[in-house]
């Protein structure tokens, strides 16, 4: 019994010292993976737990990332933005979430003719525009009263509307897209600068001649330079303007600086003291962007705002450059779902029919018509 105890005590003694001996060599192995892995390059050996980062090539199909697009959908122009936002999407591999800025009566409207068509799909979140925002920044004529767009002001307020995001694209209901609005998205913007926007003297638009418009590609064309407020800024007269229906913001940046505020205060004193030319009285939204983003902004790509489409019936641009550009813009009076504009049967291809009849395509009850 006692030789028995004696040998279970030497077994145990035997096991402990294997134990500690296999031990020490363990630490010992394992200092020289460690010191082989600081030694060897990256593809060296690994340790067991490293788990390898998603390919590049997986990472770019998946674009997981969310990009953020704000449109505004006024009833009267619903069909625009439906066709605006279906070019997008079928366009792009991206995480795209539109962010549709609207009436309160337009609401339903909206919802059924999204959920009832081929965009069912579509990611959005529908935003009540409070109309109430813009009490004492507005002149409003009470003959013209219906002629003020709440809705063509929501762009002042993207921190509001698309809170959490970093950057965001804003465009106009008149637009079609022909590219992926990734490309877009990932315009850089300088350090400091809160907007990238297309710059009216680039190549494919500083053409174009608008009737009664004045000078309509720089600053004079939209600023009232007899007023002592705009004269003070120092603001050179023909420092070439810029079109704000598309552009990229940095959110964080436009926060940063506080840009809504800076238009607001723009939009005060052009109620007090009438700062915006004559000449555009139909464009109310640019002169405040034009002051607060005045030699501080970045540029988007010319062929991402190919605009002047809808300035006149007849066709301004070649096919083959209607068909190269990325972005097309209806901006004017003629548009595509009106009575006539340019290339309306380019942008028919994305348009979505209503599915409670109340928009209607004006132009083919014309034609058919005048057909008779």
């Amino acid at each position: 019994s006692v030789k028995f105890s004696v040998n279970i005590s030497i077994l145990i003694v035997a096991v402990v010292i294997f134990l500690l001996v296999l031990h020490h060599n363990f630490l010992g192995l394992s200092d020289f993976l460690k010191r082989e892995l600081s030694d060897s390059n990256p593809l060296g050996l690994q340790p067991v737990d490293f788990i390898p980062a998603v390919p590049q090539r997986l990472a770019d199909e998946r674009n997981d990332k969310e990009i953020s697009v704000v449109i505004a959908a006024s009833d009267e122009r619903l069909g625009g933005a439906i066709a605006a936002m279906n070019s997008i999407y079928r366009n792009t591999k991206s995480n795209v979430v539109f962010h549709i800025v609207t009436l309160n009566d337009t609401v339903d409207h909206l919802r059924l003719w999204l959920s009832n068509t081929a965009l069912k799909n579509l990611r959005y979140r529908i935003l009540d525009f409070d109309p109430r925002v813009l009490e004492g920044k507005v002149q409003v004529d009470p003959q013209k009263a219906d002629t003020l767009k709440p809705l063509t002001f929501a762009r002042f307020y993207l921190p509001s509307l698309v809170p959490h995001a970093e950057k965001a694209i804003y465009v106009d209901d008149d637009i079609i897209v022909q590219d992926d609005i990734l490309e877009l998205y990932n315009t850089p913007l300088k350090p400091g600068h809160a907007a990238a926007f297309s710059d009216d003297c680039d190549s494919t638009t500083n053409k174009v001649a608008v009737r009664g418009a004045g000078n309509q590609y720089n600053y004079i064309g939209f600023l009232d330079y007899k007023k002592e407020t705009i004269r003070k800024l120092a603001m050179k007269a023909n420092t070439c303007s810029f079109n704000p229906g598309v552009f990229v913001a940095n959110l964080t940046e436009w926060k940063l600086q506080n840009i809504t505020k800076q238009l607001e205060k723009w939009m005060v004193l052009n109620v007090e003291e009438e700062l915006y030319s004559r000449s555009l009285a139909g464009s109310i939204t640019t002169p405040p962007l034009l002051i607060v983003f005045y030699k501080q902004h970045s540029s988007i790509d010319p062929m991402w705002n190919v605009r002047h489409l809808g300035s006149s019936a007849g066709k301004r641009y070649s096919p083959q450059f209607v068909k190269a550009a990325k972005l097309l813009h209806w901006n004017g009076h003629f548009k595509p779902w009106g009575r006539t504009a340019s290339y309306a049967e380019v942008w028919e291809k994305w348009y979505v029919p209503d599915p409670t009849g109340k928009f209607s395509l004006i132009r083919r009850h014309s034609e058919a018509y005048e057909a008779k």
